[in-house]
């Protein structure tokens, strides 16, 4: 990037001359450089999202990155740096962290001027934003007719983001640029040029009270000096990033780390390279751990002005950049009459890229593929929690108050799984998010219901191992999912007051089914015995055959939006491990939008989260030439909501979904069920 330009990416702010002279006195030898100390990172340029314009400032969201860009050569430009005006754009990442072909990320947010840095909550929710200030769509100009910036408020709405408005600590005559927010949402960083600061830009954070945010707070001459520091970021460890030209550097603006997280401070340490360069370095952001992150550079060798880099250091940024440990008190309770519960079995997983796994990095869901319906054609995937007996994992008790003490890694994911006898196992999903100190209540449900005790039997009296067992509410319809163990006995207990249909599947096997009668409270015990005959007619049908359509009811996509929802491609994954077992199976894979919106518009979204899910599986491995991404719009609903029929928002996306049919399948398969671990297997090998 040239000298002159930094004023308009960094900030927007600089007078030209002032600029220079920061420039040319800031191209000192730095005193503390960390990684010519040692650390092995490696830098990746994410040539496809990079442009021959400015790509800058990424920031963490769902499923990828969104970042700055002036990749538009169509459009009004700012005439101080020639560029269009910068507009926001989303990226999903790859399997291996690299992000793929980028796609605007919001109409209401990206205006006709200048859209910089982003910072999201952790749920992604609720967003803060650099723009240029206007009102009303109108450009406001402050006392000496500049146009300033400003840090904007959104929040997710059901078709984009809406409630777009400035932060009221903003003042109309200054300017307020490049938020970073903590990961419990307390503390929001930026950097201002306002009264009362050391030179150039300061950085400044402000705090979330009951009655709103604080009076900006600036960090001081610890970190602050004569000339500017932006683009700060907060990790989770505690330590803050940010650029500077004023700080010993390089060249340009150079990247630093500081440590806040203690009453004393630590001292500002220049990362060195291959962080930094002789030209501008900024907009660095890191993941959880440490270990992975992105930045901007202008350094040579890339696609344009700025380009953004990945880069990975497998041993965290010189062992500084440790995520949080957070010790939670955590109580189980009765959910009637909140009395604390001893005794408890409590198991905790975490999640990783492959989903919820216990100590052996096996995934404790295993999903089964059923037919849709009864009778139906379709399948569909079911998640199963295997038993507890099931899953290598340490179990912790609760004492005689109903507690126990754990210490979870800050922002990381876990599943929380209580149990005790006399209640219903609990689920209890569970983010760590500056949590010490405090204390988690897990409510348990009282079991008000009767045990059914089963065998799944040959006709010669023989249990048969790892037969599925179904077992359908009449009233409710709704189905759970039992697998029989190696003797072919099973339990599962059943709330009274319904009536209940039992199917034992098995392959090879015609399957059988027994109806229970309406449950009363005086039954404690109900035994049934399901007897299936061995198969000697037809060959059965297929789980898997050319023309088999799978239903991904779980692939989720915010309305107007084509890419998918974060945490919700567990059902691609479980596509994915099919596809990998069988390398000449090629799918057609459909997306289907809901009734919202105009014919043609839809069907074109819908091409693109076909596409979309295309490319999940194709950066994954998947060849594409096995997968035909089609998109159907509204054509193919699956309920009553179309043109002017009110319907609520859970009903529209009933009809977002994804389907995929087996265009081409050479090899014999059929599902074959472990113990509570069903998989997919190859006949010819038994």
């Amino acid at each position: 990037m040239k000298v002159f330009k930094i004023s308009l990416l960094a900030v927007l702010l600089f007078q030209l001359p002032t600029l220079l002279v920061a420039q040319q006195s800031s191209k000192t030898k730095a005193a503390n450089k960390l990684y010519e100390k040692g650390g092995e990172v490696e830098i990746i340029n994410t040539i496809k999202i990079n442009s021959e314009g400015l790509d800058f400032s990424p920031a963490y969201y769902q499923n990828g990155i969104v970042f700055a860009s002036s990749r538009y050569k169509n459009g009004e430009r700012d005439k101080k740096i020639g560029e269009t005006y910068f507009e926001l754009f989303y990226a999903e990442l790859d399997v291996d962290g690299v992000p793929m072909e980028p796609r605007d990320f919001s109409l209401q947010v990206n205006s006709h001027l200048h859209e910089g840095p982003v910072t999201f909550n952790r749920q992604g929710d609720l967003m803060y934003f650099t723009r240029n200030h206007i009102n009303k769509g109108i450009r406001k100009a402050n006392s000496k007719g500049q146009t300033v910036l400003k840090i904007y408020e959104a929040h997710k709405g059901p078709s984009d983001w809406k409630d777009v408005k400035a932060l009221p600590f903003c003042d109309d005559e200054y300017n307020y640029a490049h938020p970073s927010l903590s990961a419990d949402g307390k503390q929001l960083f930026f950097a201002s040029d306002m009264p009362g600061g050391f030179g150039g830009m300061d950085l400044y954070r402000v705090e979330r009270t009951t009655e709103g945010w604080s009076t900006p707070i600036n960090l001081g001459a610890e970190i602050n000096t004569e000339k500017s520091e932006v683009f700060p970021f907060i990790h989770s460890s505690g330590n803050l990033f940010f650029a500077s030209n004023g700080w010993p550097g390089v060249g340009g603006l150079d990247l630093f780390m500081v440590d806040i997280s203690g009453r004393k401070w630590g001292k500002v340490t220049n990362l060195g390279e291959p962080f930094n360069s002789n030209r501008d370095d900024l907009g660095l952001i890191l993941d959880p751990l440490g270990k992975q992150g992105y930045f901007a550079s202008a350094r040579q060798g890339g696609a344009g002005k700025d380009d953004i880099y990945m880069f990975v250091a497998s041993d965290g940024i010189w062992g500084r950049t440790r995520p949080s440990d957070l010790q939670v008190s955590l109580t189980v309770e009765d959910e009637q009459n909140r009395q604390l519960i001893a005794g408890a079995q409590v198991q905790i997983f975490e999640k990783k890229e492959n989903g919820f796994v216990d100590e052996r990095n096996e995934p404790i869901y295993e999903s089964i593929l059923l037919p849709a319906a009864e009778g139906s054609s379709s399948k569909v995937f079911r998640k199963v929690l295997k038993e507890s007996d099931q899953l290598q994992q340490r179990s912790f008790t609760t004492d005689a108050a109903g507690r126990m003490d754990y210490t979870f890694v800050g922002e990381q994911q876990y599943l929380i799984v209580v149990s005790k006898e006399g209640y219903q196992r609990q689920e209890w999903p569970f983010t760590a998010v500056a949590a010490a100190g405090e204390s988690l209540r897990v409510p348990l449900a009282a079991e008000r219901c009767v045990e059914l005790e089963g065998m799944v039997n040959t006709a010669l009296g023989e249990g048969i191992a790892k037969a599925l067992v179904k077992v359908k509410n009449q009233r409710t319809g709704e189905e759970q999912l039992v697998v029989a163990d190696d003797q072919g006995r099973f339990t599962q207990c059943l709330p009274v007051g319904d009536g209940y249909t039992v199917t034992g599947i098995k392959e090879d096997f015609t399957k059988q089914q027994i109806n229970i009668s309406r449950l009363s409270r005086d039954s404690e015990l109900e035994k049934i015995e399901l007897t299936l005959a061995k198969n000697d007619g037809p060959a059965p049908e297929k789980p898997l055959e050319k023309g088999t359509i799978i239903v991904l009811e779980n692939i989720y996509y915010d309305f107007n939006k084509s890419h998918i929802r974060s945490g919700d491609a567990a059902e691609l994954d479980e596509l994915l491990a099919i596809m990998q077992r069988y390398p000449s199976m090629k799918i057609e894979l459909s997306s289907h939008t809901d009734s919202r919106g105009g014919t043609r518009y839809n069907r074109r979204l819908s091409i693109k989260r076909a596409i979309s899910a295309m490319q999940y599986l194709v950066a994954r491995g998947i060849s594409s030439n096995r997968i035909k991404a089609v998109g159907y719009g509204e054509a193919q609903l699956r309920n009553h909501c179309r043109d002017g029929v009110d319907c609520s928002e859970e009903e529209h996306q009933y009809n977002r979904r994804t389907e995929v049919r087996v265009i081409e399948l050479n090899e014999d398969v059929q599902v074959q069920y472990r113990q509570n671990s069903p998989k997919i297997i190859d006949r010819r090998n038994r």
